[in-house]
């Protein structure tokens, strides 16, 4: 059975209270009331998984930048996502913390053991990139996959290569720099049996991911 202490008793109290007054705020947008509870409740549970400080303060942090939204302008984004790879077999979904996820198979994306972007994938990239000034507070995060044909040594930059490559493609689209983030995952998270053509075609793949936060009350 498990036994709470006195801060974590209280801890999830205060979320709860938390919750309530923050949502009964009339005169507060729901980006800004999103935003409050993100980083309230990331900071109570900070107090529920230690008594110091510093645990409160870490807590905060995860909680503010976990505050991802689904406003009707990603909703917009998505279904012209999903317009514009119609039958390409990228996969275009709405994932669990409000981020909007494409994953891009291979065969449009990039040939085996190259990280030069194939001419399919630039209508994506495009569409991607129209409308992102329009939407300041959006951040874009690219990864990249290999399938476990070669080693690490090979594998390893060359998901970062192919991460880097749609990147720098968004950039030339007028996308800031400064919103998009790469990783190379290499062929350590595999979506397919690497056993067969199909698999290893599936896991070849870069994955792109855009997420907006919710406007800090001024």
């Amino acid at each position: 059975m498990t036994t709470f202490t006195f801060s974590a008793r209280a801890a999830v109290s205060g979320m709860s209270a938390l919750v309530l007054l923050v949502s009964g705020c009339a005169d507060m947008s729901d980006a800004q009331r999103s935003a409050a509870i993100g980083a309230g409740v990331g900071a109570l549970a900070g107090v529920a998984i230690g008594d110091s400080g510093k645990s409160a303060a870490v807590g905060a942090g995860v909680g503010a930048l976990g505050g991802y939204i689904w406003s009707t302008q990603m909703a917009k984004k998505k279904a012209a996502m999903e317009q514009a790879t119609a039958g390409t077999g990228v996969a275009v979904t709405q994932t669990a913390d409000n981020q909007l996820k494409l994953e891009i198979p291979s065969d449009i994306s990039f040939d085996t053991g190259r990280a030069a972007i194939k001419s399919n994938l630039r209508p994506v990239l495009d569409q991607f990139a129209q409308g992102l000034s329009g939407q300041p507070n959006t951040e874009v995060r690219i990864v990249g996959h290999t399938d476990s044909t070669g080693s690490d040594a090979i594998n390893n930059p060359l998901s970062i290569n192919r991460a880097a490559s749609a990147r720098d493609y968004l950039i030339s689209r007028g996308v800031d720099s400064h919103r998009i983030q790469i990783d190379g995952r290499g062929s350590h998270e595999p979506i397919a049996d690497n056993n067969s053509d199909a698999g290893r075609a599936k896991n070849r793949r870069i994955e792109m991911f855009l997420a907006e936060r919710a406007v800090a009350a001024r």
